[in-house]
């Protein structure tokens, strides 16, 4: 499978008063034509920020992109100039933000929002854009579509906010699509839909999705390769399949023991990962979990772990991931 997007040893940094904050520390990995890659863990990770970085989105000052590659359709991302990275946002790499309220214009119509991205990067006359809007407000299941298109975004419920957002991405065929929590404000039945039809979607069009979440429900339905972050860096990386059966880090195996399962005993307690995340600024010497893990050894306060091959593509950054096996096991 060819290679869609390439992000090599990326780091982006934030300049405060505190400190050098190092939101993202060295994130490599692949997303492959038509694949479905989710970034997942818990806030201020380093999730959104690794995403915004592709898209050269951070804000400078105080944050900055001091390292690293993002190499698509065959070009570097952080090498060329700014007048070619506007020609990118949008039309080849698209972009479905959070909360659909915050990125929609609330004075502009949703024809006016939906349009302006055809008619800038395709060249389409306004007549035009107008019937390629309607005809993906209908592939989106947004009902009686050229009425609602002279509608404002408070028109609309979250859910149908959010179909917008996905016609808005797709509206210029993009080769990648990343999707930053982007069922977050909606209850879980709305949740299902949206990702089905993004999936679906993408599907059709042999789109390469980018899903960032900490919804491990989500990751398990419809992603088929899995990074899992902590503190800036990607600790664990394989297939879906890989991950679930076979967690071969601390931190992987917590989040997923902190899920409730539905073959466990009613009286059986969720388990927690004790402690905090660590502060970016003053980051701990060794691995950056090992405050936080019962499974550390001496070297860890030392060393921080390299990524080692556990099976097929799967790899995890830790000195005792093979030592996991047996815990797995009996989980």
């Amino acid at each position: 499978m060819a290679a869609v997007l390439e992000v090599s040893d990326v780091r982006t940094h934030f300049y405060t008063r505190e400190g050098i904050v190092k939101a993202v520390d060295g994130v490599s990995y692949e997303v492959g034509e038509g694949e479905t890659v989710a970034l997942v863990g818990e806030s201020g990770c380093g999730k959104s920020v690794s995403a915004l970085s592709i898209l050269r989105l951070i804000p400078n000052p105080p944050g900055r992109i001091v390292g690293g590659q993002v190499r698509f359709g065959g070009r570097d991302l952080f090498q060329i100039d700014e007048t070619e990275m506007r020609k990118v946002r949008g039309k080849d790499i698209a972009m479905i933000f959070q909360e659909p309220m915050t990125s929609l214009n609330p004075v502009l119509s949703i024809e006016r929002q939906l349009t302006e991205g055809m008619r800038l990067h395709l060249g389409l006359t306004e007549n035009a854009a107008r019937e390629r809007a309607i005809e993906l407000m209908n592939t989106v299941g947004i009902p009686d579509a050229p009425r609602r298109l002279k509608q404002y975004p408070h028109h609309f419920s979250g859910g149908m906010r959010q179909r917008v957002m996905i016609a808005m991405a797709i509206s210029c065929s993009p080769k990648l699509i990343i999707a930053d929590e982007p069922t977050t404000a909606l209850d879980v039945t709305i949740q299902a839909q949206i990702l089905d039809l993004m999936k679906q979607i993408c599907r059709d069009r042999s789109v390469a999705l980018v899903i960032i979440t900490h919804n491990l429900g989500v990751v398990a339905r419809y992603a088929d390769r899995i990074n899992i972050m902590y503190a800036g860096r990607i600790i664990e990386r394989g297939t879906s399949r890989e991950i679930f059966n076979n967690p071969r880090h601390p931190y992987s195996l917590g989040l997923l023991r902190s899920v409730p399962r539905l073959d466990r005993a009613r009286k059986d307690l969720l388990e927690t990962i004790e402690g905090q995340p660590p502060n970016l600024s003053t980051l701990p010497g060794g691995c950056y979990f090992q405050p936080r893990c019962r499974f550390a050894v001496e070297r860890c306060s030392r060393e921080y772990p390299p990524h080692v091959g556990i099976d097929g593509t799967h790899a995890s950054a830790c000195w005792v991931a093979k030592d996991l096996v047996r815990e797995v096991a009996v989980r």
